[in-house]
């Protein structure tokens, strides 16, 4: 079937918000068409191939950031944090690993969020569910909830300057390993985990000091002092991305929002426009695989977005929950693998550990996160096959919404004192950085 940006429109969607103002909408399109775009198609070439090492176990794929971004958050600090964070935990992991470690942000365009239900009702009221800034607003109020096509510039605007500052984090200075000691978060350095980075920042002081007796100093040798974000989010609303979808010199499409983006599990339906979209850009994609995946679906699904078998194409991002992981997971790996189909399987095990603190806050217990990781990868051993990365909900702020870990003894009645996330519970600066170590640990092994 002949494929353009805007042939998505032809087939059944789910998860779109309803615009009351038509008119509105083609003229936000419009304005976003001749936008120029966020990111550069060589961008999302690179990262495929680089993705294409990871599935070969060549690489590690380190892909974190907020649950939902925010207009009202929109900080300098806020993304400053989250970059300090990025470079710690890929810090750890590239030193344990001994390989190189892909980063990617759930930042610069994370603005959608499916939702469960199309309706909340408090106290009585019900009114249309939250879908995330780029579509309506979170306060519980009728005008609030009424989907705006306007917010889709806003979003943009705020992903470019986002972008703007990443790149300057990346080549002006703060990734140089000299600065490692730096990355440190305030609210981290005076426990046990700030100390076991300080320890880590050591060996690689010392072995800069070595490299640069031999020579090699940050100044003249680029991969010490610089470093690469690549930007994703889930492109849950098609409206802004087809209007940001280009035909770049080689004469393929790409969705220029960003470097990689993902379909969610409720979106990934063979014959809805979701499918439809994303099979014909050429960025690297991911795909969420839930416990209602099917081995049969599961082929298909990869025949339909990598039809050529292409490394670094597709990103089976599997998130089944703790108690889930092990009866469904196996099956479909196993499938894939004797299949032949080159994917790259990343770990999410955020969203199959939701539940509902005692106080009443959604919450994830870090035990019930660490748990899925670690038989994520126990899977993937006892099968011969490539754990290829992480997918987190995280930031770098000392919120309190996940429960437990060492680091950052959260308990249910904690929760309301930092509960800032715009939609879903993530893990703070503390918990990521512990299951870092964690993960360096079992890379290692």
């Amino acid at each position: 079937m002949s494929w353009t940006p805007s042939s998505w429109r032809d087939f059944p969607i789910k998860q779109q918000p309803t615009y009351q103002d038509q008119e509105a909408l083609k003229e936000v399109e419009r304005q976003l068409k001749s936008f120029p775009p966020l990111i550069f198609a060589g961008e999302a070439r690179t990262l495929k191939k680089q993705l294409a090492k990871v599935g070969r176990g060549e690489a590690f794929l380190l892909q974190g950031g907020d649950c939902a971004e925010s207009f009202s958050d929109f900080k300098s600090k806020t993304i400053k944090n989250l970059f300090k964070l990025m470079l710690q935990m890929n810090m750890v992991l590239m030193y344990s690993a001994g390989k190189p470690v892909i980063k990617i942000g759930r930042i610069a365009g994370q603005f959608a969020k499916p939702r469960s239900s199309d309706f909340e009702e408090i106290n009585g009221v019900k009114l249309p569910s939250y879908r995330g800034d780029i579509i309506n607003e979170i306060a519980f109020t009728e005008v609030a909830r009424v989907p705006n096509p306007h917010n889709m510039i806003r979003a943009y605007n705020q992903s470019a300057a986002t972008l703007n500052l990443i790149r300057a984090f990346a080549r002006g200075g703060m990734a140089d390993l000299n600065q490692v000691h730096q990355w440190n978060l305030d609210f981290i350095q005076d426990n046990t985990l700030g100390q076991k980075y300080e320890e880590l920042s050591k060996k690689i002081d010392s072995a800069m000091k070595f490299m640069a007796a031999c020579g090699l100093t940050s100044d003249l040798t680029p991969q010490l002092n610089q470093t690469t974000l690549f930007t994703s989010h889930e492109a849950l609303l098609l409206n802004y991305e087809e209007a940001l979808t280009r035909k770049d010199e080689t004469g393929q499409w790409y969705d220029c929002s960003a470097h990689m983006l993902w379909i969610g599990d409720r979106t990934r339906d063979l014959t809805d426009a979701h499918i439809e979209f994303f099979r014909g850009i050429n960025n690297p994609i991911g795909c969420k695989v839930g416990p209602t995946m099917q081995s049969d679906e599961l082929i298909q699904l990869i025949d339909a977005l990598n039809p050529d078998n292409e490394e670094g194409r597709l990103n089976l991002i599997v998130r089944m929950g703790a108690d889930k992981i092990r009866e469904y997971f196996p099956p479909l790996l196993k499938r894939v693998r004797d299949a032949g189909k080159n994917v790259v399987w990343s770990c999410d095990p955020m969203h199959g550990n939701v539940e509902k603190s005692s106080t009443g806050y959604k919450t994830r217990d870090f035990t019930n996160i660490l748990s899925e990781v670690s038989q994520f990868f126990e899977i993937h051993h006892e099968m011969g096959t490539v754990a290829g990365g992480i997918h987190l909900e995280m930031t770098g702020n000392d919120v309190t919404e996940c429960t437990g870990s060492t680091s950052s003894p959260i308990s249910d009645t904690d929760l309301g004192d930092r509960y800032h996330t715009q939609c879903d519970p993530r893990l703070n600066a503390s918990q990521a950085l512990e299951l870092a170590f964690m993960l360096g640990d079992t890379l290692k092994d």
